[in-house]
């Protein structure tokens, strides 16, 4: 089977959970408890694993089934949970969400008949095709709307063209302060190990530098700190994923990198929740504020430290101590290039945002010169499950960028040309602008009305509708519980 068989395979297997009230998210997660077993056979790296709590005895213990098996699963996830390294990271606090046995006979039963290799496959190739398929999961669980899950995910294609524009190097400290399930640092290990041979044109430290010290990230909720952990470990990655609040005091830990790419949660700090860090110039309760001040301040001033971050418009506009931070920005780094996105390509409709590129410089002052912003959200369709994003869509951006040399962009807007979607404004004048705002469009709009196309309105029929589904079935849960 390919990989796209097996994760429709997987992913059908989560109708079998429904009469048990597991949503989609914690079926993720249950299954990650499972498949971390049968990975640990197939890739031959079962030593760390008691000999009893292995594959091979839960099939066995499938086989028997009954309250046997749940007592044996139940128990199985509490030792592995008091074990060290990995493991226990991985099962720390496990505890299944599958209450009738039946059911999990079926899931280990499934998972054991999938034809997953081809016979020459050696250790590295099933790693490799394993990884690929967790990943595969992950994005499924990710596009169905219904599981809520996307606020942990970017576009696979957005990650890709972020990753291949920063250009990680080998030797170099990466970083996501919000990682989710690890997907930009996965990406940035493939990007380093396509340029240097699959790491064999580094020598033996190197290789155990970028397998162990050169990817890490920090994630907030435990369970997606999991699968984090897990689709790390797939990919031969074993460098440090923090379980906390990077906007708290935990977070000040985290400094010093050559690169950071992420995609950091959107919304406003509630009461109750950790105390902002108290090391932050201008602390505010907007969380992508803070989290653009702590990976500016993050990144080392070597020169060549640098940064693609993804941020909603109100960071480019927002007054008060949002202007602050975007001069004290613009002061630190060279902020060299905004992306506009189009709308549509993230889980909740209608979300405004943008990607910001930016260079730490080796002093606190005077290192934004002009900043150059590409438009790919005027006069662009709306994305979505019925238009979804391709690679393709950012060809004209990725030849603007020029990587090679940011010197020698040229500008595409002229006043010839007044639609142009390349476009360069010195520090001088948009220290001139309002709040100093970073918001900035010029392209005129060809459409004359505001009437959605007919694809606009099928997609915001379809998205609502499935949040509306979405949001009974999480009643229904909520009030299960309260009658419990």
């Amino acid at each position: 089977m390919n990989n796209q068989e097996i994760v429709a395979k997987l992913w059908r297997l989560c109708d079998v959970l429904r009469d048990d009230g597991i949503t989609y998210q914690q079926y993720v997660t249950e299954l990650t408890y499972i498949l971390f077993l049968k990975m640990c056979k197939e890739t031959n790296t079962e030593n760390a694993i008691p000999e009893e709590y292995r594959w091979d005895k839960l099939v066995e213990k499938a086989k028997i089934g009954g309250i046997d098996l749940k007592n044996f699963y139940k128990n199985l996830l509490e030792k592995l949970g008091n074990m060290q390294g990995r493991i226990h990271e991985i099962y720390q606090g496990a505890q299944t969400s599958i209450t009738e046995p039946k059911n999990l006979e079926k899931i280990i039963r499934s998972i054991n008949d999938i034809d997953w290799f081809e016979e020459n496959d050696n250790d590295n190739k099933r790693g490799e095709k394993l990884g690929a398929m967790y990943e595969g999961l992950l994005e499924k669980n990710a596009t169905e709307k219904k599981s809520g899950a996307g606020q942990y995910f970017t576009p696979r294609v957005l990650i890709n063209i972020m990753t291949m524009l920063i250009a990680p190097q080998a030797g170099e400290r990466c970083n996501d302060p919000a990682c989710g399930t690890f997907g930009f640092m996965i990406a940035a290990d493939q990007y380093v190990k396509r340029n240097t041979d699959n790491l064999y044109e580094l020598n033996i430290d190197e290789q155990e530098f970028q397998r162990t010290q050169a990817f890490s990230g920090c994630e907030l909720v435990h369970d997606t700190h999991r699968l984090a952990l897990m689709n790390a470990m797939l990919h031969d990655i074993d460098g440090t994923i923090y379980l906390g609040d990077t906007l708290s005091n935990y977070g000040k830990q985290m400094n010093g990198y050559d690169v950071v790419l992420t995609n950091p949660p959107f919304g406003t700090k509630k009461g109750g929740e950790r105390a902002t860090r108290d090391d932050f110039t201008f602390p505010t309760s907007n969380k992508q504020l803070n989290f653009l001040q702590h990976i500016y301040r993050s990144l080392n001033q070597s020169g060549h430290a640098r940064a693609a971050v993804v941020l909603p418009d109100n960071v480019l506009f927002a007054d008060g101590d949002g202007e602050k931070i975007r001069r004290d920005l613009m002061e630190k780094c060279n902020l060299h290039t905004i992306l506009r996105l189009p709308t549509g390509i993230f889980y909740a409709q209608g979300v405004k945002t943008n990607v910001l590129f930016f260079t730490r410089g080796t002093t606190d002052k005077g290192n934004t010169k002009e900043v150059w912003i590409y438009d790919l959200r005027s006069e662009m369709p709306s994305f979505g499950k019925t238009n979804p994003l391709k690679e393709s869509h950012f060809d004209d951006f990725v030849k603007c960028y020029h990587a090679e040399n940011i010197s020698e962009r040229q500008e595409t807007y002229s006043i010839e040309n007044p639609n142009g979607r390349w476009r360069r404004f010195t520090y001088e004048e948009i220290l001139e602008r309002d709040k100093t705002s970073l918001d900035i469009s010029w392209i005129k709009s060809q459409n004359t009305s505001d009437d959605y196309t007919l694809s606009e309105l099928l997609e915001i029929i379809k998205t609502k509708s499935e949040n509306i589904a979405s949001a009974v079935v999480q009643l229904e849960s909520l009030i299960g519980e309260v009658d419990e």
